[in-house]
């Protein structure tokens, strides 16, 4: 017997709240997860139950919502996760990016959906030698998730977190921590990112262009209106002649849209539909 009384009407309830803040889709598989994570703020809240601990959402503050939505968004990341789009990054995106902003000499990334920060340090460890000094480069790392954006600034990771990392980037961007049971970021790669609040569907404050775009394992929340309003955002922000879109593994985009060419292995290079 669970600890908390959780009927279809509060389960219906829950998934409004959340598609209706951040257009995260919640399926009925999901209602174990949505379960565990919301019972604990009904503790933290001295509550009986979901159907008052509705109620409180609808009548507190704004802070007790968005522990609501920290709460439901699930953060899995690593470094270099999916390596091969950095791969490509490296061989391809940065040489045009050099050839065709060498008068403005200004390259822009944005991680959105950076969670715990490994994704946009990864983009910044690619990105910091491959551009000469006098180069204006910045990553712009989003999360709806105030907690895990936190984190991400903080720049502090776990000797298991890093695992992934060869010592040559431990060596050249962290600092190790004398027991070795931390590694911090050093300032030199955090000067590159920015990391700031943001929900996607939302207005977006930046104007861009952006040369590069990271939406990885966002899109698997959303139902197919939602992304394409999110692509058709996209393709606004990225830069015309050599923009590209990368997305996680298991999502897709639409084989009707024609302003994005899909390059395999869940690239996209943008292009201009007449």
């Amino acid at each position: 017997m669970k600890e908390f009384q959780f009927t279809d009407t509060d389960f219906q309830k829950v998934s409004e709240k959340v598609y209706s803040a951040c257009g995260i889709v919640l399926g009925p598989h999901k209602r174990e997860m949505v379960y565990s994570r919301l019972a604990r703020r009904i503790r933290a809240n001295g509550l009986k139950n979901f159907e008052d601990y509705l109620t409180f959402l609808d009548n507190s503050s704004d802070q007790e919502f968005s522990h609501f939505i920290n709460a439901i968004t699930t953060n899995l990341t690593s470094f270099f996760r999916e390596s091969h789009h950095f791969e490509y990054l490296k061989s391809d995106v940065i040489p045009r990016i050099k050839q065709d902003n060498k008068m403005s000499k200004r390259a822009r990334f944005w991680s959105a959906g950076c969670s715990t920060g490994e994704e946009p340090y990864s983009i910044a460890m690619t990105v910091k030698d491959e551009f000469p000094s006098d180069w204006d480069v910045k990553v712009l790392a989003t999360d709806l998730d105030s907690n895990v954006l936190s984190k991400a600034a903080e720049g502090i990771y776990s000797s298991q977190s890093v695992t992934g990392l060869d010592e040559n980037h431990l060596r050249k961007w962290f600092l190790k921590s004398s027991d070795g049971s931390q590694y911090r970021v050093k300032e030199q790669l955090k000067s590159l990112i920015y990391f700031k609040r943001l929900n996607l569907l939302e207005p977006w404050p930046m104007k861009g262009p952006f040369d590069l775009i990271f939406c990885r394992n966002v899109l698997i929340y959303f139902d197919k209106e939602t992304k394409d309003s999110l692509f058709d955002g996209y393709h606004r922000m990225l830069e015309p002649s050599h923009g590209h879109l990368f997305i996680g593994h298991s999502e897709t985009m639409s084989k009707e849209r024609r302003d994005f060419k899909n390059l395999g292995k869940t690239m996209y290079k943008r292009v201009d539909v007449t």
